[in-house]
């Protein structure tokens, strides 16, 4: 699947990027989705699942260009550039406006999330009783998923590696949020803030000649919570792409009737008239993070009075649907180009 791309490929290869990472920080929200709308999401799967014991004996042999073909390395580098990149930015500004216009965040969500079931609806002609039911269990498990109440913060770093294999499912299976799986399972503010925020700043430290780090005892834990995270969420990422990879192959229908199922199921976590419940002491007092923020345990949805607000938010789901489909008519495009 290795091919030579353009300068606008490469670019617009990034950008995924970019908007799978952004999506993935965002609880409620699949990375997947986006790879699946995109049109990517197949060669997605099938370069992780390249990642295998042939992969590993040719870079252990030297062969490196060869390794790199034979994983579809371009594709893969480019799109974790992206995301990498969105890590440390283009999440950084989504988690200033669902601080600033959170309703409008989520409306714009919801509608992407809509688009995305409009979108893979459309594609899918094998409607049966099989497939009708893989959708319906799906859907129950993404709503379900919704309701559960989250544990507490856990720092053992068996768990910690176990949460790596978790956190990257929404990176392979559509509609199911890694994120939110980490409010679930209590980790998301040790894993997905307060450690990025030790590494940012032991970076930080490291360019400025300053090593006093070495000391913090509890910066050094979390640099370790968060090498302990990243190695399990890429023993996850191969090992869901593997077993995806022999899914998608075997029981194709089946698969893309639960991804819609848990996709719907994922409107329940993002629907935009919430409000957050956040962490609180007994005297009622809010529990901060390192980082100074409110801690989200989870949401209280209710219906929408029709004012002013709520039609602008419901503006911003039309423009979330309409960001899909136009999603859609560039992976069409590039389909079509690249026959």
């Amino acid at each position: 699947m290795q091919s030579t791309r353009s300068f606008k490929d490469r670019l617009f290869l990034v950008i995924k990027g970019l908007a799978m990472g952004a999506a993935n920080k965002v609880p409620g929200v699949s990375g997947g989705v986006v790879a699946f709308v995109a049109g990517f999401y197949e060669e997605f799967i099938y370069s992780l699942q390249r990642v295998n014991k042939k992969a590993f004996k040719l870079l252990f042999n030297g062969r490196f260009k060869s390794f790199f073909r034979y994983i579809n390395g371009k594709f893969l580098s480019l799109l974790f550039l992206g995301m990498i990149i969105s890590y440390f930015s283009v999440s950084k500004i989504l988690d200033y406006l669902i601080v600033h216009y959170e309703l409008y965040v989520w409306s714009t969500f919801f509608g992407m999330i809509l688009g995305s079931i409009y979108y893979i609806s459309k594609e899918f002609k094998e409607w049966n009783k099989n497939t009708i039911l893989a959708l319906t269990l799906g859907a129950i498990a993404g709503v379900s998923i919704s309701f559960l109440d989250p544990a507490t913060e856990n720092d053992n770093l068996f768990f910690v590696f176990f949460c790596g294999i978790i956190s990257v499912s929404g990176m392979t299976l559509p509609g199911f949020s890694g994120s939110f799986i980490l409010i679930i399972l209590g980790n998301y503010v040790l894993l997905l803030v307060d450690s990025v925020n030790a590494l940012f700043d032991t970076i930080y430290d490291i360019i400025s000649g300053n090593f006093e780090f070495i000391h913090n005892e509890v910066r050094i834990r979390l640099l370790k919570v968060l090498t302990v995270f990243t190695v399990g969420s890429v023993a996850g990422l191969v090992t869901f792409s593997h077993i995806l990879n022999y899914i998608l192959k075997h029981y194709k229908n089946i698969t893309l009737a639960t991804i819609m199922g848990f996709i719907i199921g994922s409107l329940g976590v993002v629907w935009p008239w919430k409000e957050t419940i956040y962490k609180t002491d007994s005297d009622g007092s809010f529990v901060l993070h390192s980082a100074g923020k409110k801690i989200i345990i989870n949401y209280q949805r209710f219906l929408p009075e029709l004012n002013s607000e709520t039609y602008i938010a419901i503006v911003y789901i039309a423009f979330g649907i309409l960001i899909v489909l136009g999603l859609e008519w560039y992976g069409d495009k590039t389909r079509k180009n690249k026959i």
